[in-house]
């Protein structure tokens, strides 16, 4: 069995879970239009405060990039907790992003490696003392859900007793100019499954897990996963939900109920009817609903363990938090979007993905 255990977020809410949670809990957002952005979009975006990070990382080495600098922190911060043993053949550990360092295109940076994913990863590894070489997963936005179902594989096959991963991405001119090029920004804080949703928002940030084969005092155990490739297009999303659908139904693989579904709700239209449409085929479309992206936008190859964190808070504390700017739900298929906070028994959560390429994943977690 896989469970995960310790975690940290940082995101432009804070820069540890429990100061997300208490912003989320209190409805604030943190996707703004004040940014270094502004010559490019008209949208908002979420991002991380540079100077509390540096604050933060003023310990460690001074030649990272922002990038490496909130991974090495939320690492930092989940390794002082969590007490495993790094230097460990038995651990392992996992980067989860989609862009990495792709800013560093447009510099000239001392390392041109610096802009491969598996050197930063390893720069990040020796970084810590990790004793095992690292591994990369990177498959758009399904990114994060994805490495935490090739670490479950990896406990359950008896390779590893603890799977470290860290999801991370941040804003940068390559990424903002990519998403205005598609037009698929919103100018308005995103409005993840309302009738007038226009496009995302896009964030940045970080999430770190421990996936162990034993469980802690305040566990999630990790039942099952799969993701499914729909081949529909570079980056529309099918529209039936095909992809999607089939990796809830091979990771649901019985009748029992589902509490809470955590969606990808980047509040694009055809994604969040995609969504609609799969959940609603699954016949899961009683479940309650959310998206956390109109707290702090779509943080790409962050956004499956940062959203996947959330979901274990939630159950831990049986508390569903509203799908912030859902003000009038309007997908094609109708979903029981959550519209305020509330206390309800949570023993089975299911936590979806999507992505550019036609890629989705799903993972079941349950208490």
């Amino acid at each position: 069995m896989a469970y995960i255990n310790h975690d940290n977020i940082i995101i432009s809410l804070g820069t540890s879970t429990d100061e997300v949670l208490s912003q989320i809990h209190a409805g604030i957002t943190g996707i703004k239009h004040e940014h270094n952005y502004q010559y490019l979009t008209k949208s908002p975006v979420s991002v991380v405060s540079r100077e509390k990070i540096e604050k933060e990382t003023s310990s460690l080495n001074s030649n990272l990039t922002f990038f490496e600098k909130i991974t090495s922190l939320s690492l930092q911060k989940v390794l002082s907790e969590s007490l495993i043993d790094v230097a460990s053949p038995r651990t392992l550990f996992i980067l989860s992003t989609t862009k990495g360092n792709v800013g560093l295109l447009k510099t000239e940076q001392k390392d041109s490696r610096d802009v491969f994913l598996h050197h930063t990863a390893g720069k990040i590894s020796r970084l810590f003392g990790f004793k095992n070489d690292p591994v990369v997963v990177c498959n758009a936005c399904i990114s994060g859900v994805l490495a935490i179902i090739v670490a479950k594989r990896y406990i359950d096959s008896g390779k590893y007793d603890n799977v470290v991963i860290t999801g991370a991405d941040v804003v940068n001119e390559f990424i903002v100019a990519g998403f205005e090029s598609f037009k698929s920004m919103s100018e308005l804080p995103c409005r993840p499954f309302d009738a007038d949703r226009d496009g995302l928002s896009l964030g940045e940030g970080a999430g770190t897990v421990v996936i162990s084969k034993d469980p802690s005092e305040k566990s999630i155990r990790v039942v099952s996963g799969a993701s499914a490739n729909d081949a529909n297009h570079i980056s529309g999303p099918s529209r039936t939900g095909e992809g999607l659908f089939l990796a809830i139904k091979n990771t649901v693989k019985d009748d029992s109920d589902i509490d809470f579904i955590s969606a990808h709700g980047t509040a694009t239209p055809y994604n969040d009817d995609m969504e609609s449409f799969a959940i609603h085929r699954a016949g899961l479309d009683y479940a309650p609903v959310n998206s956390f992206k109109g707290y702090f936008g779509h943080t790409l190859g962050a956004a499956g363990i940062i959203e996947t964190i959330l979901t274990k808070h939630s159950m831990l504390q049986n508390l569903v938090y509203k799908s912030l700017g859902t003000n009038k739900p309007g997908t094609i298929k109708n979903l029981q979007i959550i519209d305020q906070n509330k206390k309800i028994e949570l023993k089975r959560c299911l936590k979806l993905s999507s992505g550019f390429g036609g890629c989705n994943a799903a993972i079941l977690l349950e208490k």
